[in-house]
C-alpha cells in the first residue's frame, strides 16, 4: 500500500515536471517557471510595469517570461527596440491572435490584426483616408478648432473656480475622432457618447486587470461565467450603436462624395461588390469593429496626454508662462493658431514632446508577435512568440536624454534653443506597426494646448496639497484624478 502511494506521488511529480514551461535552445533568459501558471505568480497582474523593470535589472534588455504556458519576450532599451521594430520590423510585426482583446473584437479590428495582406490593405486605406480628409490640411484643423470652442465654453464657465478636467478632455478627444469617423459631434450628455465611454472604460479596466491575464494564460477557464464575460457584452453594445450609424450613412450618403471615414469605407465596399473582388478583405462587419478600434485608440491616449500635460504646467508655472510668451509673440493678432505655427514655436514643441515622454500613455504599446523564426541581440526567437515592448525603458533611458528622470523641455532643445527630437522618442512605437493616428494626435495636442494657454491661466489649487504624478495603470496610463483652477489671462 505504502509503495503504491509513493509510486502515485512520483507519477504526479513527473507529470507536473512535464507541464513545466521550458525555454527553447538559445532563448532569452528569465526567472524560473512554475507548471501551468509559468511566471504569473511573480507579477503584479494589476500593474506589471515595476516587475518588468525589476526583471530587466536582473536579466538584461532581452528576457523571457511565461504567461501561463506561453512564452513572451520583454524587450527594453533603444538599441534592442530599433533592432526588433525597425531593422527587423517585418519579423516582429505580428499580433498574438488568441488573446483576450482579439477574442472580444472577434479578430476584425485593424490594430490587433495579424501581419499580412488584410492588415496591410486596411492600414493603407486608413492612412490614405486620413490624408484625404485633411490630416495636416485646413479641413482637419477646422474640425479640431470646432471642438476646442466647446472646451473653451466649459472653461469659461469655471473661471475663478476649481474644476475636474478629466471628462472635459476625454469628451473633446472623443468628439474629434467622432467627426473623423462619423462626420458628427455629440453633446456631452448624448446617450451614444455616454454609453460608448462607459463600455470603453469598463473594458479598459478588464483588459489590463488580472482576469484578462488569466484568460490569456489559462485557456480552459474561457467559457466560465467569470468577470471577463462583461467585456464581450460591452463590445456587443458598442457594435450595435456603431452599426446604427453605419446604416444611417447607407441611407444618406451620396456616392462619390464621402463625408467621413465610414462613407469612404462604404465606397470601398461598393468597388468590391461592383468589381466582384473575391480577394478583398473589406466587409461591413469589419467596418464596425474598425471604427470602434480607431475611436478607442484616438480617445484615451490623447485625453490622458492632455491631462498629464496640464498637471505639469500647473506644477511648473514658469514653464507655462514661457509657453504663453512664445504663443503671444508668434500668433500676434491672428484669430487662431494653425498647425504650421509649430515651426515657429520651438519651446512649445519641446514642452508638448516632453509631456508625451513623461506621460508615457502606452508603456507596453500593443503586444507584438514574431512572424517567423528570427534572432534578436543574439538570441533565437521562434515564430509566434509574444513580444512585449517596454517603452518606459526607452523614454527615460540613461544616456539618451539630458534629463531622463525629470520633467524638462530641455530634453528637446539644443544649445541654440532650437527644437530637436532624439531618436529615443518613440511614444507611438516604431516600424511597420507604428501608431497610424500619430499625425492626428500631434495636431490635436498642439492646437488644443496652444489655444487654451493663449486664453487661460491654469493654477494648482492652494488647498489641494502637492500634485501626485503616480500614474494609474490601464490600457493607457492616466494621471490621478485632480482639480484645476482656471483664470482668464490678463492679456485677454
Amino acid at each position: 500500500m505504502f509503495l503504491s502511494v509513493v509510486l502515485l506521488l512520483l507519477c504526479i511529480f513527473f507529470i507536473i515536471l512535464q507541464l513545466k514551461s521550458r525555454r527553447p535552445k538559445n532563448f532569452p533568459p528569465g526567472p524560473p517557471t512554475l507548471p501551468i501558471v509559468g511566471n504569473l505568480l511573480q507579477l503584479n497582474l494589476h500593474n506589471p510595469l515595476e516587475d518588468f523593470e525589476r526583471l530587466r535589472k536582473t536579466y538584461g534588455n532581452v528576457y523571457s517570461l511565461f504567461l501561463g504556458p506561453r512564452p513572451a519576450v520583454i524587450i527594453s532599451g533603444l538599441k534592442t527596440m530599433k533592432e526588433a521594430m525597425v531593422t527587423k520590423g517585418a519579423d516582429f510585426a505580428g499580433r498574438p491572435q488568441d488573446l483576450f482583446n482579439n477574442d472580444v473584437l472577434e479578430n476584425k479590428g485593424v490594430i490587433l490584426a495579424d501581419y499580412g495582406p488584410r492588415w496591410r490593405e486596411h492600414r493603407r486605406f486608413a492612412l490614405m483616408t486620413l490624408r484625404n480628409f485633411g490630416l495636416g490640411k485646413k479641413s482637419m484643423e477646422e474640425r479640431i478648432h470646432d471642438e476646442i470652442q466647446h472646451t473653451m465654453k466649459t472653461l469659461e464657465q469655471s473661471i475663478g473656480k476649481t474644476m475636474s478636467p478629466q471628462v472635459m478632455f476625454h469628451n473633446a478627444a472623443s468628439n474629434i475622432i467622432c467627426q473623423v469617423l462619423f462626420g458628427t459631434r455629440y453633446e456631452y450628455d448624448d446617450m451614444f457618447i455616454k454609453e460608448v465611454v462607459r463600455c470603453f472604460t469598463e473594458n479598459a479596466k478588464i483588459a489590463n486587470g488580472p482576469w484578462a491575464m488569466l484568460y490569456d494564460s489559462l485557456p480552459f477557464i474561457r467559457q466560465l461565467p467569470l468577470p471577463f464575460r462583461k467585456a464581450f457584452e460591452n463590445c456587443m453594445t458598442c457594435q450595435d450603436l456603431v452599426l446604427r450609424l453605419v446604416n444611417e450613412h447607407k441611407k444618406t450618403r451620396v456616392p462619390g462624395e464621402p463625408r467621413d471615414f465610414v462613407d469612404c469605407y462604404l465606397e470601398e465596399l461598393d468597388k468590391v461588390f461592383t468589381c466582384m473582388k473575391t480577394d478583398s478583405s473589406f466587409a461591413e462587419d469589419k467596418l464596425v469593429l474598425y471604427a470602434m478600434d480607431l475611436h478607442f485608440a484616438g480617445t484615451d491616449t490623447t485625453s490622458n496626454t492632455l491631462l498629464t500635460g496640464f498637471l505639469y504646467l500647473m506644477k511648473y508655472p514658469h514653464i507655462q508662462e514661457r509657453c504663453q510668451q512664445e504663443i503671444d509673440e508668434v500668433l500676434g493678432g491672428k484669430n487662431q493658431a494653425s498647425f504650421e505655427d509649430k515651426n515657429n514655436m520651438p519651446y512649445m514643441q519641446a514642452v508638448i514632446h516632453e509631456i508625451q515622454r513623461m506621460s508615457n500613455t502606452a508603456p507596453l504599446s500593443v503586444f507584438h508577435s514574431t512572424t517567423k523564426d528570427t534572432e534578436l541581440m543574439g538570441y533565437s526567437i521562434p515564430k509566434g512568440t509574444i513580444i512585449i515592448q517596454n517603452l518606459t525603458s526607452v523614454l527615460n533611458e540613461e544616456g539618451q536624454w539630458k534629463y531622463p528622470h525629470e520633467f524638462n523641455p530641455g530634453n528637446f532643445l539644443n544649445h541654440q534653443g532650437e527644437f530637436v527630437k532624439p531618436e529615443a522618442f518613440m511614444p507611438f512605437s516604431a516600424g511597420p506597426r507604428m501608431c497610424l493616428g500619430e499625425g492626428l494626435a500631434r495636431m490635436e495636442l498642439f492646437l488644443i494646448m496652444v489655444t487654451l494657454l493663449r486664453k487661460f491661466k491654469f493654477i494648482w489649487p492652494e488647498d489641494a496639497g502637492e500634485p501626485d504624478f503616480t500614474p494609474v495603470y490601464g490600457v493607457t496610463l492616466s494621471p490621478q484624478p485632480y482639480r484645476m483652477k482656471v483664470q482668464l489671462r490678463s492679456s485677454q
